[in-house]
C-alpha cells in the first residue's frame, strides 16, 4: 500500500509552497489520524517517510517540527538572508583521506584475479579466516594489549557487530544500561530487540561508577553499552582511573560490558577490555578507518561467549562478506589502514580548530582529536527550532533529542558531524551557523 507515501507527498508540497514554514509544529500523530481518518499505524509511516525524506525532525516529548523549506522553483531558496551556496550535511559523519581511492584501489586489484575471486565469493563463517584474525587482533591492538585471535568475530559492520553483541546478552524485554545520551542506531536496535534502555548517571568524566550498582539494585541490568573512547556526541573520553572503577562496578555485579570502539582508531588510549576483558565484549569496525562502502565489522568476544556470539551473528544475518573480509586482511596487513588512520588523526585535528575559530565564544564540547562537537545553544534556541533554521539555510545538523535516552530530559544541543563536508565548505557553514546562533528564532 502506497497510501501513505501519497500522504506524505502532501505535506512534502505543502512545505515546498510554504504552507508549512520551518520551525513548524505539525500535529501528534494520533490527531492527523483522526483527521485524515486514517490507522494510527499509517500517520506513524507517514510522519516516517517525511523524515527520511529529511522534512520534519521528531523531538521526543516535544513533537515533530518541520526541517527545511526546500528550493522554490527556479532554484532561490525560501529563506535567503545568510544562506550558504550550497547544501552542506553536517548529520553524516564518514571521514575520508585525500587519495584515499587511489591508496585503496591496488590492494583490490589481486583479488579480481579469477581464482582468488573464486575463493573470495565463498560464504564466510563468524570466525572469517586465520589470517583475518590475526589482521584484525593486529588492528585492534592499544599499547600494551593485543587481543587474541581467536576470539574475534566478524560482521558486516560495526552496527551489525552491536546488534548481534546485544541479541546474545539482553533477552526480549531485559534492561539494557547505556549513557544518558547514546548512539541513535542502538535506541533502534533496542526497540526491535524489545529491550528497554535504562540511562545511568554521568558526569565530565563519563558515567559514574556508583550508578550501575544504584540502576542495578532497582531493577537488574542484563548488559551495558557504552562509548569510553571519544564518546558520541559529546566527545567524552574516560580517564584510566574512572575506567578501573568502572571495571570494578561491573566485575562486582557480574555485568557484561558491550563497549562500542568505532571512534578509537583516533586515539592511543585503553579500552575497558583492558580491566574487564572477561566480561567485555568490544565492538569495533573500518566504515570511519577505511570507507562506509566496503566494510566490516569486529567483536573481540570473552572467551566463555564466543559460541552464544557466534550464533546470535548467524541466526541475525549478521555474517561479514567474505570479499569484504579478504579485502579488509589485506589492506590492514599491507600498511593501508595505518596509512588511512594517520591522515584522518591529522584531518580530525585540522577540522576541530576550524570550529574552535568559527564557534568561538560558544559552549562547544570537544576533543582535539575527534570528528564531531556538541553545541549546547545560546537561549532562547531550542533544538527544534535551530535544526530547523539551519535547514533552512541548506545545513543539516543533528538535534540533540536524538541521541536522548530520558524523554524527560531533552538538551538544548545539537551535534556537528565534521567528517564528511570539505574543509571549506565545514568553515562556511560553521560560520552560517554562528551567525544563526547570535540572532534569535
Amino acid at each position: 500500500m502506497d497510501d501513505y507515501r501519497r500522504l506524505a507527498d502532501r505535506i512534502a508540497d505543502d512545505i515546498a509552497a510554504g504552507r508549512l514554514e520551518p520551525g513548524q509544529r505539525l500535529p501528534p500523530q494520533r490527531v492527523f489520524a483522526r483527521r485524515r481518518g486514517i490507522a494510527g499505524s499509517t500517520a506513524g509511516r507517514v510522519y516516517a517517510e517525511l523524515v527520511r525524506r529529511g522534512l520534519v525532525v521528531g523531538e521526543v516529548g516535544r513533537g515533530t517540527f518541520v526541517r527545511a523549506a526546500p528550493a522554490r522553483p527556479g532554484g532561490r531558496a525560501l529563506v535567503e538572508s545568510g544562506a550558504t551556496a550550497a547544501p552542506v550535511n553536517l548529520e553524516l559523519n564518514y571521514p575520508s583521506a585525500p587519495g584515499q581511492a587511489e591508496l585503496l584501489a591496488p590492494t583490490l586489484a589481486p583479488l579480481l584475479r579469477p581464482d582468488v575471486l573464486t575463493e573470495a565469493l565463498r560464504p564466510a563463517a563468524a570466525d572469517g579466516t586465520l589470517a583475518a584474525r590475526e589482521a584484525a587482533a593486529a588492528l585492534l591492538a592499544t599499547p600494551g594489549r593485543r587481543p587474541a585471535a581467536d576470539r574475534i568475530l566478524f560482521t558486516g559492520n560495526a552496527r551489525q557487530a552491536i546488534a548481534a553483541t546485544l541479541a546474545s546478552l539482553v533477552r526480549p524485554g531485559g534492561r539494557l544500561g547505556v549513557e544518558p545520551l547514546t548512539y541513535p542506531l542502538v535506541k533502534e536496535i533496542a526497540a526491535r530487540l524489545g529491550i528497554t534502555l535504562v540511562p545511568l548517571a554521568a558526569d565530565e568524566g563519563g558515567v559514574r561508577p556508583e550508578s550501575v550498582a544504584a540502576v542495578h539494585r532497582s531493577a537488574p541490568l542484563s548488559a551495558l553499552y557504552l562509548q569510553p573512547t571519544l564518546h558520541n556526541p559529546t566527545s567524552v573520553t574516560v580517564s584510566g582511573e574512572r575506567l578501573r572503577q568502572l571495571a570494578a562496578a561491573v566485575r562486582a555485579l557480574g555485568i557484561p560490558v558491550v563497549e562500542d570502539r568505532i571512534w578509537s582508531f583516533l586515539t592511543d588510549d585503553e579500552p575497558l577490555a583492558a580491566h574487564a576483558p572477561d566480561l567485555t565484549h568490544v565492538v569495533d569496525g573500518l566504515s570511519k578507518r577505511v570507507a562506509p562502502g566496503l566494510t566490516v565489522g569486529f567483536v573481540v568476544v570473552p572467551e566463555a561467549r564466543l559460541g552464544a556470539v557466534a550464533a546470535a551473528v548467524r541466526s541475525g544475518g549478521w555474517s561479514a562478506g567474505r570479499f569484504a573480509v579478504e579485502a579488509a586482511t589485506r589492506w590492514i596487513g599491507d600498511g593501508t589502514v595505518r596509512r588511512l588512520v594517520a591522515a584522518k588523526r591529522a584531518d580530525a585535528a585540522r577540522r576541530q580548530r576550524i570550529v574552535g575559530e568559527e564557534l568561538r565564544g560558544f559552549a562547544v564540547r570537544s576533543d582535539p582529536r575527534a570528528y564531531f562537537a556538541w553545541w549546547e545553544l545560546p537561549s532562547p534556541w531550542r533544538a527544534d527550532t535551530f535544526t530547523a533554521a539551519a535547514a533552512a539555510h541548506g545545513i543539516a545538523v543533528t538535534p540533540g533529542p536524538a541521541f536522548v535516552v530520558d524523554p524527560n530530559r531533552t538538551p538544548d544541543a545539537v551535534r556537528l558531524g565534521l567528517a564528511s563536508a570539505p574543509e571549506p565548505d565545514l568553515r562556511r557553514a560553521l560560520r552560517t551557523l554562528a551567525a544563526v546562533a547570535r540572532g534569535t528564532p
